[in-house]
């Protein structure tokens, strides 16, 4: 049964027509100075044929949404600054929402953020899709930092495996409280 459906999914997957829309996400980490890094986010959407509102106005085909963000955050997950650059939108009206994110510099990208943000900038309050691509953006964060921090050699020490362990503890399998790879960071750094 399940080779079954196998082979007839993948018979709808390798029957796909022409690409209608693209969504791209790409987020970057930048050096700032010794303790900050940028990190900037960017989302394109792309239609690839027109498309008809309910009023029958017609939205031509290209982009839809092409907008940045750009965070400056220091090697603690504090957002010092946040940036929004709206370069396409489908209504001008859509353009009210760039100051939305404000409300989330001074926060700290750690467990907790997604719900904070989506109190502070969600809903009628924001723009979905700068919503979308901050959220996105979040766990690069902790990716970016992690290369800043680890240019040079720094050795296993406690303090540094504490802060890598209230980051990333129990936030995958690989992390998991009881497994091999915390054990090991656990016994390079003396703790227990």
């Amino acid at each position: 049964m399940v080779q079954e459906n196998t082979v007839k999914m993948q018979s709808i997957w390798n029957s796909k027509g022409g690409k209608i829309h693209t969504r791209n996400i790409e987020v970057s980490t930048y050096e700032c100075d010794d303790e900050r890094v940028i990190v900037e986010g960017c989302l394109k959407d792309d239609r690839f044929q027109d498309s008809y509102t309910i009023t029958g106005e017609i939205f031509p085909r290209g982009v839809i949404h092409h907008m940045r963000i750009r965070m400056l955050v220091n090697c603690s997950n504090f957002l010092e600054d946040i940036d929004v650059d709206l370069a396409a939108v489908p209504r001008e009206y859509c353009r009210e929402t760039k100051g939305c994110l404000a409300a989330v510099k001074g926060l700290t990208i750690t467990r907790g953020f997604t719900s904070k943000v989506r109190k502070l900038a969600g809903g009628s309050k924001g723009c979905t899709h700068l919503l979308e691509l901050l959220l996105a953006m979040a766990p690069a964060v902790f990716q970016g930092v992690a290369a800043h921090r680890s240019r040079t050699p720094s050795g296993a020490n406690s303090e540094h495996t504490k802060l890598i362990l209230k980051y990333l503890l129990n936030t995958c399998h690989a992390w998991r409280e009881d497994g091999p790879f915390v054990a090991m960071h656990k016994k390079l750094a003396g703790m227990k």
